[in-house]
């Protein structure tokens, strides 16, 4: 049985794909490692902060794909270290942020243990145009003439 959505609305025409989005959110809300920020720090810039404590540059990974930026770490495991008690997890993680269309990434770096992505904001189309309407002309108002008439 298919779902019902907000946006199968006749009137909400090529907003498909924002259910797709919903859902990757959705599945995607219920993790809680590594922790994140997410600050706007001007008119038009974002920064998502990742709290990598224990990460290398080496240990992580930043892709885009789609409209999907995707982080990934896995720390390399040091065979020679033997731990009378390990309370600090060296788990990996993926944490995904599902980007608006236009939101351009610029640049990543470490420091103090936290992983920074800078974010810019597309600057708004303000976009208005004039359609033309075109008269279509119905096979009644076609005039056959006859090679009779031609002729004067």
């Amino acid at each position: 049985m298919p779902r019902a959505t907000s946006f199968n609305h006749p009137l909400m025409l090529g907003f498909d794909h924002f259910e797709q989005i919903l859902e990757q959110l959705s599945k995607s809300s219920n993790e809680g490692y590594p922790p994140y920020n997410i600050e706007q720090i001007g008119e038009r810039d974002l920064r998502i902060t990742l709290a990598v404590a224990g990460f290398k540059e080496e240990d992580l990974q930043i892709t885009l794909e789609q409209n999907q930026l995707i982080i990934h770490g896995k720390q390399q495991e040091e065979a020679d270290r033997v731990f009378l008690h390990r309370g600090i997890a060296a788990r990996q993680f993926q944490r995904k942020f599902v980007l608006a269309e236009g939101l351009e990434i610029r640049g990543a770096e470490m420091e103090n243990g936290l992983l920074h992505v800078g974010l810019q904001l597309p600057l708004p189309k303000s976009e208005s145009r004039r359609i033309e309407i075109k008269t279509k002309r119905s096979k009644k108002e076609i005039k056959t003439v006859n090679s009779s008439e031609l002729i004067d």
